[in-house]
């Protein structure tokens, strides 16, 4: 009997060519899809809740496919976990039903971006934070992420996708958007319906910009204008980017 299964994963992005399968080159879809494959004794698709870049990291991401192996939750999850490797984890595997989706079903998604202020960045830090010892007026940049919650046109913000074609909208609602200070590190944490390619790395560009003293928040306001095509950025670098959760 066919079995929806839902799981949770981590990884690090480091070594991978994102999350999408892409011929000859090793990602994060790729290598759970040849693992689960391995276990079910023939190929099975794996969905993922999006599509994170290059070098972006996840402490939860969601993923399903369907098998009709019978072979228990906690067994299937330590069995992954012995077939992967160290870089990507199963942390959770359970029961979903038939129809779901971790895409088409996500109410919301929250990514947080690690910046690392001080002069030297720690050899253990750099792939995991974007390294910006300069000048900056952090008060500024924290000032202007909230300008990002609401509902706005975030055409701005995305890098060309091969959907833009399909004249799909770009408006998303982002319920919080805020940023802070823990020590070295200047963190934004955005939580939104859903977000566009380099939608993030864009958001962190341009509130860096208005670190800088380059942008104030209405001119960070006026890249939210329906109809502006102007492009705001530029895109922070991946690996500073994490996904934090995904909800349902």
């Amino acid at each position: 009997m066919a079995r929806r299964i839902k799981i949770t994963l981590s990884y690090d992005g480091t070594g991978f060519h994102g999350w999408q399968v892409q011929p000859g080159l090793e990602t994060i879809q790729g290598t759970v899809q040849a693992v689960i494959s391995e276990i079910e004794e023939k190929h099975v698709d794996v969905a993922g809740s999006g599509r994170t870049d290059a070098g972006v990291h996840a402490l939860a991401q969601t993923a399903a496919f369907t098998i009709d192996n019978p072979i228990p939750l906690y067994n299937l999850r330590k069995a992954m976990n012995r077939l992967l490797p160290p870089a990507i984890r199963i942390i959770a595997a359970e029961e979903a039903a038939p129809e779901f989706h971790p895409r088409h079903d996500t109410r919301a998604k929250t990514y947080e971006y690690r910046i690392w202020r001080a002069e030297v960045c720690p050899p253990f830090e750099r792939l995991y934070v974007h390294h910006y010892p300069y000048p900056m007026d952090v008060e500024a940049l924290i000032s202007c992420a909230g300008v990002f919650a609401g509902e706005h046109d975030f055409t701005s913000f995305a890098a060309s996708d091969d959907k833009d074609a399909l004249g799909l909208s770009k408006v998303r609602t982002v319920f919080d958007s805020r940023a802070w200070v823990e020590g070295d590190r200047l963190i934004y944490r955005v939580r939104g319906s859903g977000f566009l390619k380099h939608m993030v790395r864009n958001l962190v560009g341009t509130l860096l910009e208005a670190g800088k003293g380059n942008l104030d928040a209405e001119g960070v306001r006026a890249f939210l204008q329906p109809g502006i095509t102007v492009k705001a950025g530029p895109t922070a670098p991946a690996r500073g980017l994490f996904l934090v959760s995904v909800e349902y």
